[in-house]
């Protein structure tokens, strides 16, 4: 007889537990551990320097339970894997993304500059991912359409320094919380896609791309679009044609504008043969109109009057006195005369000069910078040198734009940058006003710099101070608060009694004690650049001219905080900044490298490399498994490392 329905005898239901834990031993059994899926995945790479070699049975990935990893490359939390770090290992082959699909922590990979090549691997199979960095490798070709349709965990991307062809996929622009995109110095062609989201960082530089910028990017940093094929619209040069109506009255102006650049022209040179009549000296800038007033003005009240003149050297050479040299192609060219007649005003005064913002007429603002402290070179030398800036790009440089000859005083030429110096908001917001900067911006400004000083040390291994004098006045701060170095590279060409006197490179402890500066010269810049931002205190020794004080500094006064331990350390951070719950722990690690940074012996100060690596791994908050926070650049030199 049957039982009946909804009843079972005990043996039957002891029959179906029995094979119910058979059947999920047996899946737990087939389920891959992390080991195996490393290893499988290893399998697929030519390892020829033997990186991986910890990367055996004999261990697993991961400590259980903490963060810390047995494999090199491999990034930890909990126990679990939650990263692959495979950079600057010599790497070549296939990336089994397969494989990777049974690490489900994974969310952070990275395999820059190695030399996987071949079509992009199929990522969007692995759409946990927050984070990718495939840049300077050799990968090729077309990247579907759909690629990244499946990955809407995304937050940064970058592909940098590959051969990637074809247009921009347009699944990128759908991505949700998509905030670091990076596809500089490849090949894609075609327009750049609309992208809606609020992109904290995009370049698209050196590659074939045309046509107008979408207006949701007209506020992107120029040099994002540099090296392109032919891009224009904001913040680039209008495009041409864009408004048809006013073609038909083309014939009508174009002549209007010629005869009143003719009467401009020849009243400039009346008004300049006039002026050097009634000058006794010769010295100081071609500057007269706005820029000119305006420098008088200022330094007369401070008791410097300087006179202006033309060129001295005589009637010949003085078309070339008003002649700017471009070093960029992807600009508009205008001529000095087009900075004198533009309104114009004083920015400031630095060590070397003073600085005026020049808004040319119908055109982008420009800030022009003066030299009187540059003869440590001669012409052609000079201009080879700025060529060689001129060259520089990268995220977190301001580009050079154009420069200027004359024997007696150089100009540099700039963009505008409208959020000022880093030092104005560190220093000077709570006097107007305005609100500290907050934790994750300091983090993202610290990380910003030290890429762009990681690139300078890339692209210029010549250099020992490839910088030489960064500071935070020398930090400008974009729209998205993405840090912009300036004034770098400079000591090749300025004076060496003046770049003694007056760079930073010259305070630090080697020069202070030996009269040298060395290769992590610029890293103790660095380190205290990084305890000025995170203490909200000014280094004292930078204000002086001349010899600096190690003993009664910035580090000394934050090592000295250190001697009760990290509970003890957290009194040195800026008590106007605004901290998240949770990240008092990294703080104090930031602390620390910038403390690792600026050690007064060189012999145990941090390297470029080692400071890059250290700073990467700082996160927001405790926990945060979005690991890195990098960018782009040129030459081999993104990201975190050089």
């Amino acid at each position: 007889m049957s039982p009946n329905r909804g009843s079972y005898s005990p043996l039957y239901i002891t029959l179906v537990v029995a094979v119910g834990l058979f059947h999920g031993t047996i899946v737990t059994l087939s389920a891959p551990s992390e080991s195996d899926v490393l290893i499988a995945f290893k399998k697929s790479i030519v390892d020829p320097k033997n990186a991986l070699s910890s990367w055996t049975g004999s261990t697993k990935p991961c400590v259980p339970g903490s963060g810390k990893a047995n494999w090199v490359g491999v990034l930890c939390l909990g126990g679990s894997v939650w990263g692959l770090q495979l950079e600057n290992m010599g790497l070549s082959g296939h990336i089994d993304v397969d494989s990777l699909t049974g690490l489900p922590a994974l969310r952070t990979l990275s395999v820059r500059n190695n030399n996987f090549d071949g079509p992009l691997p199929n990522l969007g199979k692995l759409g946990m991912l927050k984070s990718v960095y495939l840049s300077n490798n050799k990968f090729s070709g077309d990247i579907p359409d759909d690629t990244f349709s499946d990955m809407s965990s995304l937050k940064k991307l970058h592909l940098g320094g590959n051969g990637c062809t074809g247009h921009i996929p347009a699944s990128l622009t759908k991505l949700p919380k998509l905030l670091e995109l990076g596809l500089e110095s490849n090949k894609f062609s075609g327009p750049i896609p609309d992208f809606q989201q609020k992109l904290q960082l995009l370049d698209v530089s050196n590659n074939a791309l045309e046509g107008p910028i979408p207006t949701s990017l007209a506020t992107t940093v120029p040099s994002a679009f540099s090296g392109n094929k032919a891009l224009c619209g904001a913040p680039l040069s209008p495009c041409a044609g864009s408004s048809t109506a006013g073609s038909s009255h083309l014939n009508v102006i174009i002549p209007v504008i010629i005869i009143c650049a003719v009467f401009v022209i020849l009243g400039l040179v009346v008004g300049l043969r006039q002026w050097k009549q009634k000058q006794s000296s010769v010295e100081g800038p071609p500057l007269p109109s706005n820029l000119q007033k305006k420098a008088n003005f200022q330094e007369s009240n401070n008791g410097k009057q300087q006179g202006a003149s033309p060129d001295s050297s005589g009637h010949g050479k003085k078309a070339e006195s008003t002649k700017l040299s471009f070093v960029r192609d992807d600009r508009e060219k205008f001529e000095l005369h087009d900075l004198l007649k533009s309104s114009a005003e004083i920015l400031g005064s630095g060590c070397f000069g003073s600085s005026y913002k020049a808004a040319l007429v119908g055109g982008p603002a420009m800030v022009v910078k003066r030299f009187r402290q540059m003869n440590n070179v001669g012409r052609e030398e000079f201009q080879e040198h700025m060529r060689r800036i001129g060259r520089l790009s990268h995220p977190n440089l301001l580009s050079l734009v154009a420069f200027y000859y004359r024997k007696e005083e150089k100009l540099l030429v700039y963009d505008f940058v409208k959020r000022g110096s880093l030092a104005v908001h560190l220093h000077s917001n709570h006097a107007r006003g305005q609100p500290a900067l907050d934790w994750p911006t300091r983090l993202k400004i610290v990380k910003g710099v030290a890429r762009g000083l990681s690139y300078l040390y890339n692209e210029l291994p010549s250099l020992i101070t490839p910088h030489g004098h960064l500071k935070s006045s020398n930090v400008l701060l974009n729209e998205s608060f993405e840090p912009l170095l300036t004034d770098y590279t400079l000591i090749p060409v300025i004076n060496s009694e003046n770049a003694q006197d007056l760079m930073v490179a010259y305070k630090s402890p080697e020069y202070l004690q030996s009269k040298r500066i060395t290769k992590k010269t610029d890293v103790w810049s660095l380190g205290i650049l990084i305890l000025e931002i995170m203490t909200g205190k000014l280094p004292a020794n930078f204000l002086q001219q001349g010899k600096g004080n190690t003993e009664d500094d910035l580090a000394a006064w934050v090592r000295s905080t250190t001697e009760a331990g990290d509970v003890r350390l957290t009194d040195a951070l800026d008590k106007e900044m605004s901290v998240p719950a949770g990240s008092e722990n990294e703080m104090v690690k930031l602390l620390k490298v910038g403390l690792g940074c600026c050690e007064a012996d060189p012999d145990k100060r941090f390297d470029m490399k080692e400071a890059m690596e250290q700073i990467e791994e700082v996160r927001e908050k405790d926990g945060d498994d979005d690991f890195f926070s990098v960018r782009s650049s040129r030459g081999g030199a993104d990201e975190i490392g050089i």
